[in-house]
C-alpha cells in the first residue's frame, strides 16, 4: 500500500505524466479510490494485530502479506498489460524498499493499538520528514513557508501523543517512527525519480519488500486462521490498488491539484473505525489531527508553487 498508501508526492510519475492526457476529474476519482483502500489497509492491518478475527498476528507478519499479496496482484497485472520494464537501480530500491518495509512494520504495529484516525493523522508527518531528511541528504533548501509547515505539522503530532502520565500514547511513537521511515523512503523515490517507469518501481518495491519480509517473519510465524488469510489478501490487494491508483492520479493532474484529496484518507479511517470498531475519535484528536493537516496543506501548497517557478 503504498497503504496506506498512507499524502505522498510521486516523483516518479512526472516522467510518466508525458505520455497521459491529463483529465483532473479523473485524478480526483482515482485519488479518493486510493484514500479509500490506504485506510482499508489500516483497517485489516488493525483487524489482524488483534483478536478480531483469531489469535492477534505479530506486525512482521501481517507485513510479509501485505507484500505477498501485493507482489502476486501486481505481478499477475504485469503478465496481462505486459508492461516494457528495464534494468533496475537494485541499490536505490534495496534502500528504499528497506524503510517502506521498516515504516509499514511500524505503522501496522501502531494501528493495532491506538485510533485509526490518530495513527493515520501521525502518517501524514512522512512528507514533513522527507523534507528535513532532504536537507542532509540531497542539499535541498529549506525557507520559512516549509519550516512553518513542518512545525504546525510536528505541533499535531505532540498533541496526538497526548502527553502525561495518564493519556500518553506509546503507540503514537510508533506511528510516529513510521512516518519518519516512510519520509527517508520519500528521498530514495526522489532518486529514482524519471529513470524507470513506474510500473517498474512498484513491482520491484513489492518484489524486495517480499523477499526482506519473507526472512523477518520466520521467527514470529504461526498458522493463520482461514478469516486472518482473507483479511491479509484483503490487505496486499488492497495496497496494490492503492498504489495503482495513486501512480495514475498523479500522472493526470498537478500534484498540488490532486494531492490535498488525500487528506481524506483520514476521514476514511475514522470512519470504518467507528463502523466495525465502535471508536470515536475525540476533541484530542480532532485537534491533532487538524494542525496536522494544517501543516501537511501548507507543505504541498508551497511544494506546488516552487514547481510553478
Amino acid at each position: 500500500m503504498k497503504s496506506a498508501k498512507v499524502a505522498r508526492t510521486c516523483e516518479p510519475c512526472q516522467a510518466w505524466r508525458m505520455t497521459q492526457a491529463p483529465n483532473p476529474r479523473l485524478a480526483i476519482v482515482l485519488m479518493l479510490t486510493a484514500t479509500s483502500f490506504i485506510a482499508g489497509t489500516t483497517l485489516a492491518a488493525k483487524a489482524l494485530g488483534t483478536d478480531s478475527l483469531g489469535p492477534a498476528l505479530h506486525p512482521l507478519q501481517v507485513t510479509h502479506g501485505r507484500f505477498l499479496f501485493a507482489f502476486l496482484a501486481l505481478g499477475l497485472a504485469a503478465l496481462v498489460i505486459r508492461p516494457n520494464l528495464g534494468r533496475p537501480n537494485l541499490t536505490l530500491h534495496v534502500q528504499r524498499s528497506l524503510c517502506g518495509f521498516v515504516g509499514v512494520t511500524l505503522m501496522f504495529a501502531a494501528a493495532a493499538q491506538m485510533r485509526l484516525s490518530d495513527a493515520t493523522a501521525i502518517s501524514f508527518l512522512n512528507p514533513v520528514f522527507g523534507m528535513l531528511l532532504a536537507i542532509p541528504l540531497l542539499g535541498e533548501k529549506v525557507g520559512p513557508w516549509r519550516w512553518t509547515a513542518a512545525g504546525l505539522a510536528f505541533l499535531g503530532a505532540l498533541i496526538l501523543l497526548r502527553p502525561g502520565p495518564d493519556t500518553f500514547q506509546v503507540a503514537a511513537l510508533l506511528a510516529l517512527g513510521a512516518a519518519a521511515m516512510l519520509g527517508l523512503e520519500l528521498i530514495f523515490i526522489k532518486r529514482l525519480a524519471g529513470r524507470e517507469p513506474a510500473f517498474q518501481i512498484l513491482l520491484t518495491n513489492n518484489a524486495i519488500g517480499l523477499i526482506v519480509a519473507t526472512l523477518a517473519v520466520v521467527p514470529f510465524w504461526h498458522v493463520a486462521t482461514l478469516q486472518q488469510w482473507g483479511a491479509l489478501v484483503a490487505l496486499g490487494c488492497m495496497m496494490a490498488a492503492a498504489q495503482t491508483c495513486f501512480v495514475n492520479a498523479m500522472a493526470r493532474a498537478d500534484a498540488s491539484f490532486v494531492t490535498p484529496f488525500s487528506y481524506l484518507t483520514l476521514v476514511f479511517a475514522a470512519l470504518y473505525d467507528a463502523v466495525l470498531f465502535g471508536i470515536i475519535p475525540d476533541r484530542v484528536s480532532y485537534a491533532g489531527a487538524a494542525i496536522i493537516l494544517a501543516g501537511a496543506a501548507l507543505l504541498a501548497w508551497r511544494e506546488g508553487r516552487i514547481r510553478e517557478k
